[in-house]
């Protein structure tokens, strides 16, 4: 029996619980989800259906699908989506986690943050950083994220990430971008599939990492704070286990 908890998040469509999406696109815009997760990092339990049926319910275009130490979810799911995905990896550095975006292959965790970045940029991929300065989560450590922006090893950092409870923590992530000149990204961090739409960036549409990079710059950030308990449902996890797939050594959820 459903109980009534579920039945009050699976009844209510994104729009109810993210608003904005409602808000009219420019022609030849879209909405990019930088940072979300799916039932293959293993501290999220979204299955392929419930993915399916989330991208359905809020609409949006494009979404980073980017795992905790695998790119097994986002390769199962690119073609099976209503929307377009693009393969990417959240990988827990010696220093903290750093995001690839455009992969073809896996990034094995434990490696050097310039390591991670120079593995990712060799596959073609861009160095996203996400929830730069939020303590609670495996954020990069400062002195590691300010060494690879130095040395130009860094492609784009999360400004706005959906799960971050504490608005200076994004607004300093802001600032560093602007700072530097990189572009910013927004993502719903999203670990259940209520939390798609609750934050991207709109921006002009593109090809390929060049040109999602110039897209990017020209951007706007939209969402907010969204962090619901995750509902109890029964459900059947298909096994995740693979090549690819990589066994958390911890229960966090970042």
């Amino acid at each position: 029996m459903q109980s009534v908890f579920d039945h009050y998040h699976t009844s209510m469509n994104a729009h109810h619980r993210h608003p904005h999406l409602a808000d009219e696109l420019p022609s030849g815009w879209v909405r990019v989800d930088c940072h979300s997760h799916t039932m293959w990092s293993g501290d999220a339990t979204t299955t392929p259906d419930e993915m399916e049926e989330a991208v359905e319910s809020c609409g949006i275009e494009v979404l980073c699908i980017t795992d905790h130490g695998t790119i097994d979810g986002a390769m199962a799911l690119r073609d099976r989506l209503a929307c377009r995905v693009i393969v990417g990896q959240e990988t827990r550095t010696s220093a903290g986690e750093v995001i690839g975006l455009f992969l073809t292959e896996r990034i094995p965790p434990g490696l050097r943050p310039v390591e991670v970045a120079e593995r990712i940029r060799g596959q073609g991929g861009l160095v996203y950083i996400p929830h730069p300065f939020d303590p609670m989560r495996q954020c990069l450590r400062r002195e590691d994220l300010l060494g690879l922006v130095a040395a130009g090893l860094v492609d784009a950092i999360e400004v706005f990430n959906a799960k971050t409870s504490l608005a200076h923590l994004n607004a300093e992530a802001a600032s560093l971008a602007r700072q530097e000149g990189l572009p910013g990204g927004a993502g719903s961090d999203a670990h259940i599939a209520e939390a798609l739409g609750s934050g991207y960036v709109v921006m002009p549409d593109f090809d390929g990492p060049t040109s999602f990079l110039q897209a990017l710059s020209l951007g706007r950030v939209v969402g907010h704070h969204y962090d619901a308990a995750r509902p109890w449902r029964a459900r059947i996890v298909p096994s995740v286990t693979g090549s690819n797939s990589y066994s958390r050594p911890d229960s966090d959820v970042t």
